[in-house]
């Protein structure tokens, strides 16, 4: 089947998607030629990036079984990508099947095999949506039938926010979310670095350029400005395959030797009790 056929109406197939670029490095199919040739130019230069990209799916398997752990029930993820298992539902519902979970991607390719993935899953949804625009995304009927803000919920943004402009206020998107947040509630994100090799943050800027899938990177301090409000907790703010709790029955990271080409860093913060 040709990359034309299989685009849904609606998807311009000449301009690349993050959620299909990722899905490539990781070894997905859902993804069109121009999503691998994004792929390809970064991978030229900065070969271990699909290692990169199986180590940011960690970080966010890890974080998610450390918050189901910690009595951590409902999950709201941003960004989602395009499916692959294990979801965050899934992993979630390993420590607890009271785990409810909502999908949230502005992508139509992604919106569609997250519905055909999930069919009538109770407790799980995904809805089409822009993070872009929180009162859109946490007034959906979707979202307020199945989350209780009044209740600790993780806010999952692992790998989107860079897709995000300082003109876009990304602090300010973030910031939306917490105020929903009760105390108690977790933010989890990972985020692309100025510390990158200037060969990888040159290729990647000029093959998305003008694209919805073109990144901002930014400084640690910056991210680190994501969490206000926020405490961090294990290792804080890391290369996301050095992020770990030391639990015995994490699965493993891919071997990533010093400083990857594309450096990717995530971190998990707790909201304060008596803060919102």
């Amino acid at each position: 089947m040709s990359d034309l056929e299989r685009v849904p109406p609606g998807v311009n197939p000449t301009v690349p998607s993050s959620a299909r670029v990722y899905d490539y490095l990781l070894g997905g199919k859902d993804n069109l030629a121009v999503d691998r040739a994004v792929a390809d130019r970064l991978l030229a230069v900065a070969p271990d990036t699909r290692l990169v990209a199986r180590a940011n799916r960690l970080f966010l398997t890890r974080a998610v079984r450390h918050l189901a752990r910690q009595g951590i029930r409902q999950f709201l993820d941003l960004g989602t990508g395009i499916p692959t298992s294990p979801s965050v539902h899934e992993v979630a519902r390993e420590v607890s099947p009271a785990c409810r979970v909502v999908y949230v991607d502005y992508d139509a390719v992604v919106t569609m095999h997250a519905r055909v993935l999930l069919g009538d899953a109770p407790g799980v949804e995904s809805i089409q949506a822009d993070l872009r625009r929180p009162d859109l995304v946490l007034d959906n009927p979707h979202v307020t039938g199945l989350i209780d803000f009044d209740q600790p919920v993780a806010v999952l943004m692992v790998g989107c926010l860079h897709f995000v402009t300082d003109e876009e206020d990304p602090g300010g998107i973030v910031a939306a979310f917490r105020k929903w947040m009760a105390p108690g509630s977790h933010l989890a994100l990972s985020h692309v670095m100025t510390g990158s090799s200037p060969e990888a943050i040159a290729q990647l800027t000029a093959a998305t350029a003008g694209s919805p899938a073109q990144p901002t990177f930014r400084t640690r301090e910056r991210v680190l400005s994501l969490f206000d409000g926020f405490d961090l907790v294990g290792p804080g703010l890391v290369p996301v395959h050095e992020w770990t709790l030391g639990d015995a029955d994490e699965p493993s990271i891919p071997l990533l030797e010093g400083t990857p080409a594309l450096l990717v860093e995530g971190g998990v913060g707790r909201l304060p009790t008596g803060v919102a």
